[in-house]
């Protein structure tokens, strides 16, 4: 797989806490330079990073992150203060609670607010795998699928495991023709980032690649 292909998949990712504007322009030039799909930065830097890019590159950020239990309501405000600061996509994190509660309609009736609050930009739906069973994950598929959401995503990064092979594997089976895959978390190489495009992920959260990248360069 050309390194290229790889790359126009990855989200360019920073969400640590500490993230400061001097990393996240830094974060935002690699992107430009290496033709990621985007970067996922906190929704703080949404509205600057977005006045610096001008549109050189997508916007990504996230909403109830990292643990999920935000209220509907507030995860929808988060949505659209990020879409009019500038966001061109949101990534967020379902009610975990809820799924341990089998509450599958609320589950699909907030993700279906959500994605009206992103007024028509991608919406992303994070599932945190690594709290899941493989019912609840099949599950998880079919609600996103359900609610017009345009991706699943295996992980924040946050929650103690990431990405894996038989998640992305699984998730490919599972979802509608219209949900993509985002894998994040834990793509520690190009080999990974291959694997996880060839198991039918469609974009790669991570910051690794592009460090993997410069370090050939350098």
């Amino acid at each position: 797989m050309e390194l290229k292909e790889i790359l126009g998949k990855c989200d360019h990712t920073l969400l640590a806490q500490t993230a400061a504007w001097e990393e996240i322009r830094a974060l935002c030039d690699d992107g430009v330079k290496y033709g990621c799909a985007s970067v996922c930065i906190p929704a703080s830097y949404v509205k600057q990073a977005a006045e610096y890019l001008d549109g050189k590159l997508a916007v990504c950020t996230v909403i109830g992150f990292p643990n999920g239990y935000d209220t509907t309501a507030a995860k929808c405000f988060m949505a659209s203060d990020a879409v009019d600061n500038g966001a061109d996509e949101v990534d967020m994190v379902i009610n975990l609670g809820w799924v341990k509660d089998k509450r599958w309609d609320d589950l699909l009736e907030e993700i279906k607010a959500v994605k009206d609050a992103c007024k028509g930009k991608l919406l992303k739906v994070i599932i945190e795998t690594c709290f899941l069973t493989d019912a609840e994950k099949i599950k998880m598929c079919e609600i996103v699928t359900a609610s017009g959401a345009d991706y699943i995503k295996t992980s924040t990064g946050f929650g103690g495991g990431g990405a894996t092979r038989e998640d992305v594997a699984l998730f490919a089976k599972h979802v509608g023709p219209d949900v993509k895959i985002k894998a994040a978390g834990g793509i520690a190489d190009l080999k990974d980032a291959e694997d996880f495009v060839n198991l039918g992920a469609s974009r790669l959260g991570t910051s690794r690649v592009v460090k993997a990248v410069k370090a050939m360069e350098g």
